[in-house]
Formats: structure tokens, C-alpha cells, sequence
């Protein structure tokens, strides 16, 4: 039977050690509050391993960094907070056209701007999803435990390196500073997927050429034989620029559907209490700790509440959504900003519940006591 190691752990700590059990071998990064420790932690274990860590100039460099690691066939992270994950924006958008897999990791805090640098938040929702140009889909995940927070970084590395596409990984300031005693599973047993690899003459390789069935193309790391053109135009599976109008829409739309296409592989939901509930609360990460407590003391004055708990934050849960909708009457969304994942929940659920908001930004985790009392008054 494989050991088992037993620690205790800060969540931005787990978030390194999930990553270099994920396989990771780069990181480039600038310290922002609160993320800094996964940038010292990766800075003092990844020499250990022969990996790499950078401290770059600014978040873009940051961000383009990692992406060219990733080019050149290594598993790669970046993390920052509030203003940083702005600044990464185009890159994120590189990222995605060029199909490069890496992670990045946004541990939250109060904004806009400088905001509430040591205060946690939860206003990044809607960014991590449209914060880039142009249409695009993207995998955002949010764990809510410091054990989740390590199993989470694994699995966005394994996302990442399937679908070919940046991950991201959103946190807040608690989760990402709270400690926690966390049980850590043998390496042997963890599940570590890799990017598909050519396996062609290196003549005839095209970077993103799809091969029938799968829309998610092989790639090939710079330096391993293999020559081609990696540009942020729409371009060919040549990898070389285009201004076809059908190759645009081609591209663009296989960006989207391989993401799209595959929600069920993708989309990760935890429900607690929901069977008979009454009334279903709607919350992530720090927030959803909050809400759980909740759902036991209302349970306990005999009001049936239940949690549903996305994971996987986009793409939306949308099937499971109008699943809940379906057999209850009231959702209440709760999370640390003014309704960002309300007005989606609503967009799907609305039409077959009533769906409420409880949101909150001035740099306090909302507490129990007050979704109890949101949901006895409303």
C-alpha cells in the first residue's frame, strides 16, 4: 500500500507542491500580495528539481515568459493578484490563439486597482472569463480547501496540457493564507496528463493541424527537431498567418468547441444537502466554507438548504444548473463582490427558479451568520 504524507500546509504552499507534482519545471512571476509565497516557494524548490524559476521585470513579461516555456515543451505557471492578473490579459488572449498550455494562478484580493491589497475578494469571476479580447472559452477552476487547492493546481495542469489552452486557477486571500492539515497521496498514484506529442517526420508536421476526432492538435516542443511559425494572427494549421475568412471562422471556432464540446470531462461540481433542499445556496472558494456552515444551522432551525458548489467555475455548469432549477424553488448566489456569477446563474436558472444575490466587497469574508439571516429575512 503507497504511503501517505500527512503535513500541514498554507494553501499557496499546497499550490506549488501540487504544481511540481503536476510536472511543472517553469515558473516566471513578480511577488504581488497575496500570491508572493507560491513565487518564493517555486523559487526555492524548483532549482531542487532542475527546473526554473524567474522573477521578471512586470506581470506581462511574467506571463510571456511562461508562455514561451511552454512553447518550448515545459510545464509552466505563472501567479499574481488583482492588478497583475489584469496586466496579463493579452498574454492570457496569446495564449489561447497559439493554444500554449500553462497555468495562472490569480489568488484575490479587493479592488479595482491597488484595491484592498491584503484583503480577500472574489472579483475576478467575470475577468478570468472575458478578460481577454475577442471570443474565446476558457477553464477556470476554484478550489475552497487547502487539500483541494493541491489535488486543483494538478488538475489544471492536466487540463491545460489536454485541451492545449491556458488554465486558470482562481483563489482568494484566505484559502490562499489559511493552514490546514492536508493528506498528500504517493506520486505513483496521482493521475499526470501530458501535452500529445507528433509523431510524424519533422517535414511534415503542421502545429495545428487536427487530426479526425480529436480537434485538440499535437504539439511539439521548440528545440525537439520539429520547425514552426507561432504568431498571434489567425493563422493556417501551418501555424503561418492567414486572412481567409474561413480559416478565422475555422480557427476560432475549434478554440472555442474544444472547450465547449467537452463540459462533462471539464466541469466539476460539489452538491451538499440538495436531495430535499428548499433552498439551494450558490457559492465558491472561501465563501462556499461560509455557506456550508450555513446550510447545517438552517438545517438545524429546520429550514431545508442545501449547497451547490462549482469547481469548475467556467465553463459554466450550466446543465447542472437547470437541473437544480428544475427541482427547487429559490438559489441565493453569494460571493465576495456585487453578483459577477449571479447574472450567469440567473441567465440559466432564472427561468425555472427564483435566484437572489448576496455580495459583499469591503474585504470581509461573509460570515454565516449573515447568509442565515439573508435567506430567514428574504
Amino acid at each position: 500500500m503507497a504511503e501517505k504524507t500527512i503535513k500541514l500546509m498554507q494553501g499557496n504552499e499546497a499550490c506549488v507542491e501540487g504544481a511540481i507534482a503536476a510536472g511543472m519545471k517553469f515558473y516566471a512571476g513578480y511577488p504581488i500580495t497575496p500570491s508572493t509565497e507560491i513565487a518564493e516557494l517555486s523559487a526555492e524548490k524548483l532549482p531542487k528539481i532542475g527546473g526554473k524559476f524567474i522573477q521578471m521585470e512586470d506581470e506581462i513579461a511574467s506571463i510571456s515568459a511562461t508562455i514561451g516555456a511552454a512553447i518550448s515543451g515545459a510545464k509552466a505557471m505563472t501567479a499574481t493578484s488583482g492588478p497583475g492578473f489584469s496586466l496579463k490579459q493579452e498574454g492570457i488572449g496569446y495564449g489561447v490563439i497559439t493554444e500554449t498550455p500553462c497555468v495562472i494562478v490569480n489568488v484575490q484580493r479587493g479592488g479595482p486597482s491597488t484595491g484592498l491589497p491584503t484583503a480577500p475578494a472574489q472579483g475576478e469571476i467575470m475577468q478570468a472569463r472575458w478578460g481577454t479580447h475577442g471570443d474565446h472559452s476558457i477553464i477556470a477552476l476554484y478550489p475552497w480547501s487547502v487539500k483541494e487547492i493541491y489535488d486543483t493546481t494538478i488538475r489544471a495542469f492536466n487540463l491545460s496540457e489536454k485541451y492545449r489552452t491556458p488554465v486558470i486557477l482562481l483563489m482568494d486571500e484566505v484559502i490562499g493564507h489559511m493552514r490546514e492539515k492536508i493528506e498528500i497521496s504517493d506520486k505513483n498514484e496521482i493521475e499526470i496528463y501530458n501535452r500529445k506529442k507528433p509523431n510524424c517526420p519533422p517535414e511534415e508536421y503542421k502545429p495545428y493541424k487536427v487530426q479526425e476526432g480529436d480537434i485538440v492538435p499535437e504539439m511539439a516542443g521548440f528545440g525537439e527537431g520539429y520547425r514552426f511559425h507561432v504568431t498571434g494572427l489567425v493563422h493556417s494549421e501551418s501555424g503561418f498567418p492567414s486572412g481567409n475568412e474561413k480559416v478565422a471562422e475555422s480557427l476560432i471556432n475549434r478554440l472555442i468547441d474544444k472547450i465547449e464540446d467537452n463540459v462533462d470531462d471539464i466541469v466539476d461540481v460539489q452538491e451538499y444537502l440538495l436531495d430535499d433542499a428548499d433552498v439551494a445556496i450558490v457559492a465558491f472558494g472561501s465563501t462556499a466554507r461560509s455557506a456550508k456552515s450555513a446550510v447545517d444551522a438552517l438545517r438545524e432551525e429546520g429550514i431545508k438548504a442545501g449547497l451547490f458548489r462549482p469547481i469548475t467555475i467556467w465553463p459554466l455548469a450550466e446543465k447542472q444548473l437547470i437541473n437544480l432549477a428544475n427541482k427547487i424553488n429559490r438559489i441565493v448566489v453569494v460571493e465576495m463582490n456585487m453578483g459577477q456569477y449571479f447574472l450567469e446563474v440567473d441567465r440559466v436558472a432564472g427561468k425555472h427558479a427564483k435566484v437572489e444575490k448576496y455580495g459583499r466587497l469591503n474585504g470581509e469574508l461573509i460570515t454565516p451568520e449573515e447568509i442565515i439571516s439573508f435567506i430567514k429575512e428574504v
